[in-house]
């Protein structure tokens, strides 16, 4: 028996009631873990509040961790107990949660459990988006929308890491400046300044390669209008609404539009996984790629959490820890 963050009726921040919860049995590929950390994710306050699809009560809250391996299924070979670890898992907001062997990474030395906890979901979204779906090139032009969340701010550095110019729109002059500081090339606040204006001057005329979509029908046609010939437009979530239209001025650019999601995805798994493992965690262990995290609470304060993330103020991820719970 263990203790974790329980929903049982869609509705506001206070239905999430930590309280005594049951984990599934441990199957041969499964690991269960202590948490230590566990990053809040704006997929969560949808699922709280009854707005994501799919998504049964009663629940526990979190998507993913980092923590000490506690148990081993039987089959599990690159994992031992105590070993330090993080990665992507259902009920993270909780004293003890059960992974499958699959999406468990181990945690380098140089990174503490809080930046652990900052990486799985929007580091791995970011890194499919812009390498398995987009395949981006080294001088390429990419345009991130909300450079300020979880995948935007993940985003900023794996384009930057792959030497490309990188452009990032946000709703604060705030985020954005904190973008400059992690390296964007150009900053564009898209409540007082025209994002196509803005792109089109820094590229004279090219507009973007590669952009990241996740806003929705506010800034759709800004973005769409914003690309160049042959561009991509990777379309990864739905933070301002699912509906979304757009004019056929896509065929006259001959643009792609991609959509996409790590859950459903199959080469996430295939190809995603195995190339993060190889390619980021190394990047990670050297100190070239750095966890962006923005505030650490205790669990305890779980629904403050939610309020900060309903409100969009900040830049990188929440992450929770259990030493006050």
């Amino acid at each position: 028996m263990t203790r974790g963050f329980q929903v049982d009726a869609f509705g506001g921040p206070e239905l999430m009631i930590w309280r005594e919860i049951t984990l599934p049995v441990l199957g041969a590929h499964d690991i269960e873990v202590i948490v230590k950390a566990s990053g809040v994710n704006f997929a969560e306050v949808r699922m709280r509040a009854g707005d994501y699809g799919g998504q049964e009560i009663p629940f526990i809250m979190g998507m993913e961790a980092s923590g000490i391996v506690k148990t081993v299924g039987a089959e599990v070979e690159d994992f031992s107990v105590g070993d330090r670890v993080f990665g992507r898992a259902r009920g993270t907001h909780a004293e003890s949660v059960i992974f499958t062997d699959e999406h468990l990474m181990h945690l380098p030395d140089r990174l503490s459990f809080v930046e652990g906890a900052a990486i799985a979901v929007g580091w791995l979204t970011a890194w499919h988006a812009l390498h398995t779906v987009a395949r981006i090139k080294s001088g390429q032009r990419v345009l991130i929308e909300a450079v300020g969340g979880s995948v935007g701010s993940a985003a900023l550095q794996i384009a930057k890491e792959a030497h490309c110019w990188v452009a990032g729109t946000a709703s604060t002059d705030e985020k954005l400046a904190s973008a400059r500081q992690w390296g964007s090339d150009l900053t564009v606040n898209y409540c007082r300044q025209s994002v196509i204006d803005e792109i089109m001057t820094a590229t004279d005329g090219l507009g973007a390669d590669v952009s990241l979509m996740t806003i929705g029908q506010a800034t759709a046609t800004d973005l769409i209008d914003s690309m160049g010939m042959d561009g991509k437009v990777v379309m990864f979530g739905s933070t301002g609404g699912r509906d979304i239209t757009f004019n056929l001025k896509i065929g006259i650019l001959n643009l792609q539009l991609l959509s996409m999601s790590i859950s459903t995805s199959p080469d996430f798994m295939s190809l995603t996984m195995p190339d993060f493992k190889s390619r980021a965690l190394p990047l990670f262990a050297e100190g070239l790629l750095k966890p962006v995290v923005d505030t650490v609470l205790p669990m305890s304060e779980l629904v403050k959490a939610h309020e900060m993330i309903a409100s969009r103020q900040h830049f990188g991820k929440i992450i929770m820890t259990n030493d006050n719970v």
